[in-house]
């Protein structure tokens, strides 16, 4: 599959899955809809492997990056989202985790050695800075009882969890793992855990919820898991995580878009300040300075009047 079709597939689901979650929130505990979501998941992936037969033996250290990559892509990272969506809009939340872009790139210098340019350091300023106009009423405050900062809070700790399993998914690739043995033992990984998770903190089994949390929850294990994870982990391999990020630049705008006419989400001057300026930095940071350079000497010349010669 090209890799453009690679990415609008990814950018569409995922811009869609905040607002799958809010049905996912309120009639069944978070951690057994997670569980439910991965066990499904995993079986899909493990009926798909069995109709593939792919080589699914790997070594003792292989499979501790595969527990690490269900913890942290699969598992506790959702766990934190789907938290702060208690507090927050699918709209904020998903603005929240675009700083995911700024983590993976800061990641990638400190895990395998990729220099930082000077450009994104600009960027995640930028986007640190809009992080802060979206959430300015509630900063002013500074209480850490206010809802939507502990909303805050546990996304922006999601985002960074789901960072470290994106250079876990690096590492995999680098190590020759396919994408789809490797995400068939993190999403299994991730049931078993899950479901530990749930036995151990007495949360009680049910099967009471309307059709819109089902239907959601088949979207959320299909096409936001199974399909989502394969197509962005796919580009993590092809093009690198820099590049690959950059779907996280796109899907918010799909967030927003269904926030607002679905859950009443309301455009204030600060919601669009820190939403520009979101998006301006992620821009900034994945765009090479090469092409930076050549648009602002374009435009230099456009408003000169001249002609290159």
């Amino acid at each position: 599959m090209k890799s453009a079709t690679l990415y609008i597939t990814t950018v569409l689901i995922w811009g869609s899955t905040w607002l799958a979650i809010e049905f996912q929130l309120g009639d069944i505990a978070v951690e057994l809809s997670l569980f439910y979501r991965f066990a499904i998941a995993a079986l899909l992936m493990w009926l798909y492997v069995a109709y593939k037969k792919p080589d699914m033996r790997f070594s003792l250290i292989d499979h501790g990056f595969f527990a690490l990559l269900a913890i942290c892509n699969f598992a506790l990272n959702y766990l934190m989202l789907y938290w702060a969506q208690n507090y927050l809009t699918s709209a904020m939340t998903s603005i929240a985790f675009s700083l995911l872009l700024v983590m993976n790139i800061v990641n990638t210098r400190l895990f395998f050695g990729k220099p930082i340019s000077k450009r994104i350091y600009t960027g995640a300023a930028l986007a640190v800075l809009g992080i802060t106009c979206l959430f300015w009423p509630q900063l002013q405050q500074f209480d850490l009882s206010n809802g939507a900062l502990v909303g805050l809070l546990l996304a922006l700790g999601g985002t960074f969890v789901a960072s470290l399993g994106n250079m876990v998914s690096v590492r995999n690739s680098r190590k020759q793992i396919g994408v789809l043995q490797g995400n068939a033992w993190g999403m299994l990984y991730s049931a078993i855990g899950l479901a530990l998770y749930v036995l151990m903190n007495d949360v009680q089994f049910s099967l009471n919820a309307p059709t819109s949390y089902w239907l959601s929850l088949l979207y959320l294990s299909i096409f936001g898991t199974v399909i989502a994870f394969g197509c962005y982990f796919a580009l993590l391999k092809n093009i690198g995580p820099e590049k690959a990020s950059y779907v996280i630049v796109l899907f918010p705008l799909v967030a927003v878009t269904l926030s607002s006419f679905f859950e009443g989400f309301e455009w204030h001057a600060n919601t669009f300040a820190g939403f520009s300026l979101v998006l301006l930095g992620n821009a900034i940071v994945l765009t090479p300075t090469k092409r930076i350079n050549a648009f602002l000497a374009n435009r230099a010349i456009a408003k000169s009047g001249s002609v290159p010669s």
